[in-house]
């Protein structure tokens, strides 16, 4: 997600542009069906491809050296200890990213190819969704430091992830491994009001 920063001053817009023709923040996310953000890495400025954020991922780096969150599943009798991440064609072919099939011949590749593509849309509705709950984020940026949108970005992200987490029925067991608790999501919103109280 590109998050628009209406104030960005004039020597850095030329980083900050990228595809689109205002200067822009970016915000990588990992999301799954039930629009639960799993990662989010906020910051990188909008001139960047997918690729440049991928190889600055603090979760990707994690991955590639070994760090990452252990997570079992079986398929068709195959045990797995390694997630996986769905992608387009533009991205490495690393093992964990599993990408489409870009002609797909048959009907199971046919059928492989649709659901995978349905299911990498997931990450652009918890996007949408985050937009819709938060205005602060669904406009341009209108504050200077990027420590100050870095954490009401992160503060949008956890408030999200509990309202998700609220309005659905979520297994315990399934969310021992997230980006925040709920006492952190706490502290982190009173140290973000308290912020914006002595900035303001």
């Amino acid at each position: 997600m590109h998050w628009q920063w209406k104030n960005c001053p004039i020597q850095k817009q030329g980083q900050y542009k990228g595809h689109v023709d205002k200067p822009t923040i970016i915000l990588e996310a990992v999301a799954s069906k039930d629009l639960w953000i799993w990662h989010a890495f906020f910051g990188m400025p909008g001139s960047h491809n997918d690729i440049n954020v991928l190889h600055r991922s603090p979760l990707f780096a994690n991955l590639a050296e070994g760090t990452a969150p252990q997570v079992n599943y079986t398929v068709n009798g195959h045990d797995y200890t390694m997630g996986y991440y769905l992608a387009d064609g533009i991205y490495p072919s690393w093992a964990t990213l599993v990408k489409s099939i870009s002609l797909p011949m048959g009907n199971k590749r046919k059928y492989f190819a649709k659901a995978q593509e349905a299911a990498r849309k997931d990450v652009e509705r918890a996007f949408g969704v985050l937009q819709s709950r938060f205005a602060i984020v669904r406009g341009p940026a209108r504050i200077w430091d990027n420590e100050t949108k870095g954490l009401i970005m992160r503060a949008c992200v956890i408030m999200h992830n509990m309202i998700v987490e609220d309005e659905g029925v979520v297994d315990p067991k399934e969310r021992e491994v997230t980006m925040c608790n709920l006492s952190m999501a706490r502290l982190l919103v009173h140290l973000m009001s308290l912020l914006m109280h002595t900035k303001g």
